[in-house]
């Protein structure tokens, strides 16, 4: 993802210094993926959707085949997956599995076929369920390490909320959901990027994700 940002900006001096890197990163997909049967489905580090979702600016910028290889991945992993249930958050996400797993959807699949398979997917998003989705989550003690995973979660959040209320027209009532949803989420945590370590060595990369994706 780096190595995409650095793309836009050719001029940079790092641009090709990463590009070996973000190379062998790719190789190490490439070697990866056809052997992983499953996802993780996980809301911290070793999520399945949060690492392909990553992974897809690059590939769609400068890796055709593994573009491919992350689509079809996706669709093996999440294709058939249906009215979800969000049972979360979990004591220490710092991802939705339902949404970080939309958003991997989003980004890897031509629009028309997210569009269905989020039908499918999340089919009461209009009438704001899985309600738990819409709420943000309660960080009762921001000096623990895994409890303050849950600013993240809010977070990310956010950020997930806002790239799939793009997708729906106006006067869709999911976009106005979404965009409210994303507005609370940001209320929560934000303010929160600073005050202890636990937090604030790693929570403004989220708040980044969440307003500026």
């Amino acid at each position: 993802m780096l190595a995409a940002e650095l793309a836009r900006q050719p001029d940079h001096p790092w641009a090709a210094r990463l590009e070996p890197l973000a190379r062998a990163f790719a190789g190490r997909f490439r070697a990866w993926l056809p052997r992983a049967t499953y996802p993780v489905r996980a809301g911290t580090h070793a999520s399945s959707a949060f690492a392909l979702a990553l992974a897809a600016p690059f590939a769609a910028a400068a890796d055709p085949a593994l573009l491919r290889l992350l689509r079809g991945t996706a669709l093996a992993w999440y294709g058939a997956d249906a009215d979800c249930q969000a049972w979360e958050p979990s004591g220490e996400d710092f991802l939705s599995p339902a949404l970080i797993e939309a958003e991997c959807m989003r980004r890897l699949l031509p629009a028309a076929e997210f569009a269905s398979w989020l039908d499918r997917f999340l089919p009461r998003l209009a009438a704001g369920e899985p309600a738990a989705l819409f709420e943000p989550a309660l960080v009762s003690d921001r000096t623990d390490g895994r409890i303050v995973h849950l600013d993240g979660l809010n977070l990310s959040r956010a950020w997930c909320w806002r790239a799939l209320a793009r997708g729906w027209a106006p006067e869709d009532p999911r976009r106005a959901r979404a965009e409210a949803a994303a507005r609370r989420h940001l209320a929560s945590s934000l303010p929160h990027l600073a005050g202890h370590y636990m937090g604030e060595h790693w929570l403004a990369s989220f708040a980044l994700l969440a307003l500026d994706e």
